[in-house]
């Protein structure tokens, strides 16, 4: 799987996981260079806590565009060190 934004790659894995029709990508699957911090975090009654990276690539950025849980629950344990995406970025094979 390949996540795409503003016509860049920007995670690519053969090893994603499926919840609830999202594909979190291993953190090391990354490119990290198209990734800043964010202060934004969301609440999910049985993941726990999100926090969230923005993507910027060529100077164009997508606030808030990737997310994932630190400490997920139990119930979501699959998915530590996983990121997902929304906000317009692609994910495709």
């Amino acid at each position: 799987m390949k996540a795409i934004w503003n016509g860049q790659v920007i995670a690519e894995s053969e090893d994603t996981v499926v919840v609830e029709g999202n594909h979190y990508f291993p953190a090391d699957s990354l490119d990290m260079q198209f990734f800043t911090p964010s202060s934004h975090t969301s609440i999910c009654s049985w993941k726990g806590t999100a926090s969230y990276h923005s993507v910027v690539v060529d100077g164009q950025e997508n606030p808030d565009a990737a997310w994932y849980y630190e400490n997920p629950s139990a119930a979501a344990a699959e998915i530590k060190d996983h990121v997902a995406f929304w906000h317009g970025i692609s994910v495709m094979p």
